[in-house]
C-alpha cells in the first residue's frame, strides 16, 4: 500500500503562484508515474500534469505554460508549481502515483483562486 501526503494549498488571488507538494511512502515496487488531478465541484476529475520515470512529462493544455510539475525520484516526490493562477484552476488536487501493483490518491487539497 502507498500513501501519499500532499501540501500546499490554500487561497491565492488571481495571477498569484502555489506550490503542492505529494511525498509517498510505503510502496515496495516503483513508482513508474507520479502527478496530479483536480476536480472541481460539479465537475469530473481531470488530469492535470503528470512526471513519467525517464523525464517525460504531460501536461492538460489549460495549464501548459503554467504550471510544471517536477519530481525527485530519489524521495519519491513530486511538486506542482502553479503560477499565473485562475479562477478556473480553482478546485480540489489530488496526488496520484501508479506502479505495477496499483493506482494510489492523496487525500486532496484544496485550491481556491478568488480576489
Amino acid at each position: 500500500q502507498v500513501q501519499l501526503v500532499e501540501s500546499g494549498g490554500g487561497l491565492v488571488q488571481p495571477g498569484g503562484s502555489l506550490r503542492l507538494s505529494c511525498a509517498a511512502s510505503g510502496s515496495r515496487f516503483v513508482i513508474n508515474i507520479m502527478g496530479w488531478f483536480r476536480q472541481a465541484p460539479g465537475k469530473q476529475r481531470e488530469l492535470v500534469a503528470e512526471s513519467i520515470n525517464g523525464g517525460n512529462t504531460n501536461y492538460q493544455d489549460s495549464v501548459k505554460g503554467r504550471f510544471t510539475i517536477s519530481r525527485d525520484s530519489a524521495k519519491n516526490t513530486v511538486y506542482l508549481q502553479m503560477n499565473s493562477l485562475k479562477p478556473e484552476d480553482t478546485a480540489i488536487y489530488y496526488c496520484n502515483a501508479r506502479s505495477v501493483v496499483g493506482n494510489f490518491w492523496g487525500q486532496g487539497t484544496q485550491v481556491t483562486v478568488s480576489s
